[in-house]
């Protein structure tokens, strides 16, 4: 369902004249039209400049990028971290760093493109995962197993527990997790899974995540040890690709605050949408997670005819599965809630 707007969707959008409630996308706090998150924005494009595109091996650097860095690993809690543009990049960042005679890689069910090198395919079941890295493990010593999965995919099987991962032999695998859709939303203070996931017996564990999405600027990060990290910075890669804009991580370094007030407000507006569709078995969820899924595509049409726009669209490719879902966000008041509830509700009781 292709809808063409002009303006940034917030919690509502206009479509050919019409005003629909917008229950999509991933700006889960809903802050990037917040006046007071785009003041700060201003006041830092005024120090930085829209854009920095020398690399950050050049002779001039800007010190913003080693405060934002260290600022991310404390929340985070890795060692250490670095940014890139975005979280494409951080992923296709530690794809291409793993990418060696000394790793093999593998990728997990639902594990996200971004991940992969070229001509990866991720495994359909994690059964079929584990016996290729037991059976690699038996036969082949040398190559460490690198294991890419997404914290948060949306079937189900990784947040908030991974008790599936539990079953592989992690002790003797890299594992690198893309936290997108996590980090800002879940964990404490919104720092993601990384402090969770450190309780696996893992052999390293390794953090990518856009900052798109929930935090609202245009960067991805990499969280691990120290000399992971170093590694990292030391590769062509890195060196080769033009960072973030710098006025972009200044303002996510102020605006800590306003990522609180809009998680506590995305909470609440949870935990009301839970209340009112508990019960509809049509919605598949995670625990204080914003995401609903579904898989019945006359549910789409009819909010459509309520002025409801949901996420609908086949993803990564035009051959994937349609991404059937409903987002809340922070931008939404109880109203917007309720009319969502009872659209559904009236929906289901129709079946």
């Amino acid at each position: 369902m292709m809808v063409e707007v002009q303006e940034y969707p917030g919690r509502t959008l206009v479509h050919k004249g019409a005003t629909y409630l917008y229950f999509g996308g991933t700006s889960y706090l809903g802050i990037q039209l917040e006046p007071e998150f785009i003041e700060i924005a201003k006041r830092y494009i005024s120090k930085y400049g829209t854009n920095y595109g020398a690399s950050r091996r050049s002779n001039i650097r800007l010190d913003i990028y080693e405060r934002a860095e260290d600022y991310l690993s404390q929340w985070i809690g890795g060692e250490a971290s670095l940014t890139m543009s975005s979280g494409y990049l951080a992923g296709q960042l530690l794809a291409q760093h793993f990418k060696t005679s000394e790793h093999k890689l593998f990728y997990a069910p639902n594990s996200h493109s971004a991940l992969y090198t070229s001509k990866a395919k991720p495994y359909t079941t994690y059964t079929t995962l584990n016996i290729a890295l037991q059976e690699h493990l038996h036969n082949n010593k040398k190559e460490v197993p690198v294991i890419f999965i997404d914290s948060i995919d949306f079937s189900g099987c990784n947040y908030p527990h991974f008790d599936i991962l539990r079953t592989l032999p992690l002790d003797s695998c890299i594992l690198v997790v893309d936290d997108s859709h996590g980090i800002g939303v879940v964990g404490k203070n919104g720092a993601g899974v990384f402090r969770s996931l450190k309780s696996l017996p893992c052999k390293e564990l390794v953090l990518c995540a856009s900052l798109g999405k929930a935090v609202g600027i245009q960067a991805g990060v990499v969280t691990g040890n120290s000399s992971r990290i170093n590694k990292l910075k030391a590769s062509d890669f890195f060196g080769g690709a033009s960072p973030a804009a710098p006025f972009y991580l200044a303002q996510f370094m102020e605006a800590e605050t306003h990522y609180r007030q809009k998680r506590k407000e995305l909470k609440q507006n949870i935990s009301l949408f839970d209340n009112l569709t508990r019960g509809l078995k049509v919605l598949n969820g995670m625990p204080q997670y914003p995401v609903y899924g579904y898989s019945n595509q006359s549910m789409t049409d009819y909010l459509k005819d309520q002025r409801i726009l949901v996420t609908d669209f086949r993803y990564p490719t035009e051959d994937s599965y349609a991404a059937n879902r409903i987002v809340l966000t922070a931008a939404h008041n109880k109203e917007d809630i309720n009319t969502l509830a009872t659209a559904l509700n009236t929906f289901v009781n129709q079946l």
